[in-house]
C-alpha cells in the first residue's frame, strides 16, 4: 500500500522506518500547501492536515483512507469522501489535555484579573483589587461534549463547578450534572456563568453563537472558544463587547488566521492566543502513536482480506 505523509507534523526518520516496516511504501511531502508535482492516482492512504485545501482529492483515484492530524474534519471534503467510501479518521484524544488545561487557565485569568496584575508588575505598581471571583458554585456549559469537553469537565469538577453538557445526544458522564440538547441551547446559555465551545465546525455549527445567542448569555458571562473561529459570528461578538456585555472572552481560534486588523485586539476583557491551545510536549508522541496504531490496523485488515479493503 502506498502511504502519503503530508502536513504540519514532522515525521522523523525512525518513525517513517516504522511505517515502512509495517509494509507501506511511504511518500513524504513536507509542505502540503505546495501543489503536488507527481501522480497521486495510486495513493491508498493519506496522512495530512489541510492537503485537500490545496490539492484536488478527485486525483487520488485509489484513495481508501485519510488520517487527519487535527481533531476537526472541516478541512476535508467529507461529502466526496462519503460518496467514494473513503474512511476519514481524526486525531481523537491527541490534543484534549493541553486544550483543557488552556481553558481552565483562561477562565482563572479572567476571574482573577490576571491582565491587571501582569501590567502592574511590569510597571511596578502595588494595587489591590476587590472584585476577584471564585469558580466554586458557578455553572459552565460545555457545547460539544467530545474528548476536549470531557477533559475540561473533569478539571472544572475539581473546582466544584456545575457542568452542563450540550450536544445532539443525551450526555452520560460522571462529570456532567445536566445534559441539554443543542436545539435548546438558549436554555443552557441563560443559566451559564461560563460558556465553552469545543464542538466541530460544519454547516450546522457555523455562527452557532450569533446575536441571538449572545443576547441570551448573562451580562457577566465568560465565553471561551477552542473549537473553530467561525462557530462565533465575530462581528456580533464585537458589537456585544462594545455594548459592555460579557465579563471576559478567551479566543484561541478565529475566522481568519492569523488574526489581522480587528477590534478584538483592543478589548481589555478579551484574551487572544494564536491557535496555540493544543500544544504540549506530549502531543507529538500521542499523535504518532495514534497514526501508527491506525496504520497497523489498516494494513492488517488489508492483508487479511488479501489485498482488498
Amino acid at each position: 500500500m502506498r502511504l502519503l505523509l503530508a502536513g504540519a507534523y514532522r515525521f522523523g526518520t525512525g518513525q517513517i522506518n516504522k511505517l515502512i516496516g509495517l509494509g507501506y511504501e511511504v511518500i513524504l511531502v513536507q509542505d502540503e500547501r505546495v501543489p503536488l508535482n507527481f501522480d497521486v492516482s495510486n495513493i491508498d492512504v493519506v496522512v495530512c492536515n489541510s492537503l485537500f485545501l490545496y490539492s484536488d482529492i478527485s486525483l487520488f483515484k485509489k484513495l481508501k483512507v485519510i488520517q487527519v492530524t487535527s481533531s476537526g474534519l472541516d478541512r476535508i471534503p467529507l461529502e466526496y469522501a462519503r460518496e467514494n467510501k473513503i474512511i476519514v479518521l481524526n486525531a481523537k484524544g491527541v490534543y484534549s489535555i493541553p486544550m483543557a488545561e488552556w481553558v481552565i487557565l483562561k477562565i482563572l485569568e479572567i476571574y482573577k484579573k490576571s491582565k491587571f496584575f501582569y501590567k502592574n508588575q511590569e510597571n511596578q505598581i502595588w494595587d489591590k483589587r476587590r472584585d476577584l471571583l471564585e469558580l466554586r458554585g458557578k455553572t459552565a456549559s460545555i457545547i460539544g461534549y467530545g474528548n476536549v469537553g470531557c477533559e475540561v469537565a473533569k478539571r472544572l469538577k475539581a473546582f466544584d463547578v456545575n457542568i452542563v453538557g450540550v450536544g445532539r445526544n443525551s450526555i452520560q458522564s460522571n462529570y456532567v450534572d445536566e445534559s441539554i440538547n443543542i436545539n435548546e441551547l438558549d436554555v443552557a446559555l441563560k443559566k451559564s456563568d461560563i460558556v465553552i465551545l469545543t464542538l466541530p465546525l460544519n454547516s450546522k455549527t457555523r455562527h452557532l453563537i450569533n446575536k441571538k445567542q449572545l443576547d441570551n448569555m448573562k451580562e457577566n458571562a465568560v465565553l471561551i472558544n477552542v473549537a473553530r473561529g467561525e462557530i462565533i459570528d465575530e462581528n456580533e461578538l464585537i458589537k456585544t463587547l462594545n455594548d459592555g456585555k460579557l465579563l471576559g472572552v478567551a479566543l484561541d481560534v478565529f475566522k481568519e488566521e492569523p488574526l489581522g486588523e480587528s477590534p478584538l485586539w483592543n478589548f481589555e476583557n478579551v484574551i487572544i492566543t494564536p491557535h496555540n491551545s493544543f500544544v504540549s510536549e506530549n502531543i507529538n508522541t500521542r499523535l504518532f502513536d495514534l497514526i501508527y496504531k491506525n496504520m497497523s490496523k489498516l494494513i492488517f485488515d488489508y492483508n487479511d482480506k488479501e489485498g482488498s479493503l
